[in-house]
Formats: structure tokens, C-alpha cells, sequence
């Protein structure tokens, strides 16, 4: 499958991920983070349900704080 992760085309052998499953394929370990799917922000209570299909347009940001 592909989809565009933060801007740029990526391939899986999967037709389907989670977005647990993305986080861990992509090494994504940062504890503040913002997922995307097509716009639309995902909970992170749904992380195990919430699915990224072919297609999809996804955005992980990684929060950061300071002062």
C-alpha cells in the first residue's frame, strides 16, 4: 500500500495499518505525539483502531516543549 507520511510517499506490504502498527514499522518512540489521518486527528485511546488505508494522508508530529 502507499500513502504520504509527513509529506513524502511511503510503501507497505500491508493493506491496511494501524496506527499503533505505523507508529512501531516507523520507529516513531516520542511520548507527545499528533497523528493525522486525511486531516482528521486521532485520539490516542484510538491508536489501535483507528486504520490507515491506501491513500491516506498522514501527519506525525512530534511535540515539543521548552522555555
Amino acid at each position: 500500500m502507499k500513502i504520504v507520511l509527513n509529506n513524502s510517499s511511503e510503501d507497505f506490504t500491508r493493506d491496511v495499518l494501524t496506527v499503533n502498527e505505523l507508529l512501531k514499522l516507523k520507529n516513531f518512540t516520542f511520548k507527545m505525539l499528533i497523528i493525522k489521518i486525511n486531516g482528521k486527528l486521532i485520539k490516542k485511546a484510538e491508536y489501535e483502531s483507528a486504520l490507515i488505508r491506501e491513500g491516506d494522508e498522514v501527519h506525525v508530529l512530534h511535540l515539543i516543549s521548552g522555555g
